[in-house]
């Protein structure tokens, strides 16, 4: 604690002095899983407070089921740590790279958000370094108002420097069931059929074609049948998971898998969902088959993934977004989405809803008898878009309007175009401006400042020659393999230590 407490000392010192100049700065964490264009230290026009070193597990509390966890500990270290304690998050990103302090400040919801709702649902109490440098601590108790604000507002009301973060008791497996339907209809149907049951842990879903859905469950146990084997989705020779969903779910309507538990947790890690195929396509010498997803296995998880797409400069012209889409108008969304951008398979995940106001996902449309917002549906769309520029930006404005006249909302960690009257339309400007005077957050980039594409500094970018040599299929895509090579991150996943070890049954 001793040196947390001279890491934050000195990030509230360089914080402060930005302040009482009045200068703009920007929070350097060192890693990303958004695909936004973002400015890189020693840019002009980029002032940076480097908090990367904030990367560590400070304690686990097995009695209190508490962990105290800086802000840039990765997902796997995360449950590394706490599967040593028999204690797991209730929320667990299935990103191994996507950071606490990024569940935090942005928006996660995965296949337990359906009973435990977005990771910041499931944290106790954070410590922030305010605009002006103040170091205070929030909660549901404590500066509620800037608790609540602070989750999903991508750290434009101060820098998240410690989370309390609540724990539950972990199990050996994930008794992992598929659960086939004949098309989005019955998928939707299906989804909310699951997702009142209870005894679930974790409900997802899988699009493969319009006639070819399948929902996932998973309960957490201890106990599995001597007969059934266990499943693993790590190793090399492993098949990738979406591929073997839609294989246990070809030819009946229901199949069941034992899982073990971290296995589970990041069981969408290689391939990055199926974005890995993608590279694939991309590199067309090289064919999709078994043997090259064991050759190239190192490049195929979604660490590696993310740096060769932002060295690629591919990030330009490749959809990554999720959407959160009333569950009467998903039907209606999907018949878009197929018709406009030919992606599959996509991603379905059952959300429980924040209170409003908020920057999640909400429902602005309909509520409940208590006046909670009813629930979303998250859909995951992610795949090529237009090479053209200009008509991938069109693709993408275009799903925004589909997407607000659904009454929908979508992740900020992807391309956003929105005007500002646009944006501000969707959420409580009011309500977030009063929160930024109040805690000192002016010198701070606004939500929107932040998660905006600015088209014409792109534009500009893209006509660079070094992005247009880059552009040259596939020189880009190699460079990107260099830059991801260069990080080292493959040896992440080599050395993690929630991979099922044992030999498999």
């Amino acid at each position: 604690m001793e040196r947390h407490r001279q890491a934050v000392k000195a990030i509230s010192t360089a914080v402060r002095g930005y302040f009482e100049r009045s200068e703009p700065y920007r929070i350097f964490h060192g890693s990303t899983n958004s695909t936004r264009p973002r400015p890189k230290p020693g840019q002009p026009q980029a002032r940076f407070v480097d908090i990367s070193s904030l990367n560590n597990v400070l304690s686990v509390d097995r009695a209190q089921k508490i962990a105290l966890v800086e802000p840039n500990v990765p997902m796997d270290r995360l449950v590394e740590h706490t599967l040593r304690h028999g204690l797991v998050p209730p929320v667990v990103m299935e990103f191994p790279g996507i950071t606490t302090g990024g569940g935090f400040a942005g928006t996660a919801g995965e296949s337990s958000s359906f009973k435990h709702g977005f990771f910041d649902e499931t944290i106790k109490s954070v410590e922030m370094v305010l605009g002006n440098g103040e170091v205070v601590k929030a909660s549901r108790e404590e500066r509620a108002d800037l608790f609540h604000g602070a989750a999903g507002a991508v750290g434009t009301l101060g820098t998240t420097t410690l989370i309390e973060l609540q724990l539950m008791d972990a199990k050996k497996y994930v008794q992992t069931t598929y659960h086939r339907v004949g098309s989005v209809k019955k998928a939707v149907e299906k989804v909310r059929k699951e997702t009142a049951n209870l005894d679930n842990d974790y409900v997802d879903g899988i699009v493969f074609s319009p006639t070819h859905a399948v929902i996932v469950t998973g309960k957490l146990t201890d106990e599995k049948p001597t007969a059934e084997p266990i499943r693993t989705f790590s190793g090399a020779w492993d098949p990738w998971y979406y591929m073997h969903v839609q294989e246990r779910s070809a030819t009946v309507e229901a199949a069941t898998d034992y899982i073990p538990l971290g296995e589970y947790l990041f069981r969408y890690d290689r391939g990055g969902f199926w974005v890995g195929a993608s590279a694939f396509k991309y590199f067309w010498m090289v064919p999709f088959n078994r043997f090259f997803r064991w050759f190239l296995d190192d490049f195929l998880h979604t660490r590696m993934l993310y740096r060769a797409l932002h060295g690629s400069g591919e990030s330009a012209r490749f959809v990554v977004q999720d959407l959160a889409v009333p569950y009467d108008n998903v039907e209606t969304f999907v018949d878009y989405t197929a018709e406009n951008f030919d992606i599959w398979p996509l991603w379905l995940c059952p959300l429980k809803q924040a209170p409003a106001p908020t920057f999640h996902p909400h429902n602005k449309n309909e509520v409940n008898a208590d006046g909670t917002p009813k629930e979303m549906l998250n859909i995951g769309l992610w795949g090529w878009g237009p090479v053209n520029a200009e008509a991938f930006v069109h693709k993408n404005r275009a799903l925004e309007d589909k997407l607000v006249q659904l009454g929908g909302m979508k992740w900020l960690y992807a391309h956003t175009y929105y005007s500002p009257n646009e944006f501000w339309a969707l959420y409580d400007e009011k309500w977030y401006t009063a929160l930024r005077e109040k805690y000192h957050a002016i010198t701070l980039p606004s939500v929107y400042d932040k998660v905006k594409v600015d088209v014409d500094r792109r534009r500009r970018e893209l006509g660079e020659w070094r992005q247009r040599v880059k552009s040259l299929r596939p020189l880009g895509g190699l460079y990107g393999i260099a830059k991801s090579i260069k990080s080292g991150d493959y040896w992440l996943h080599r050395n993690a230590t929630w991979k099922y070890k044992e030999k498999k049954e």
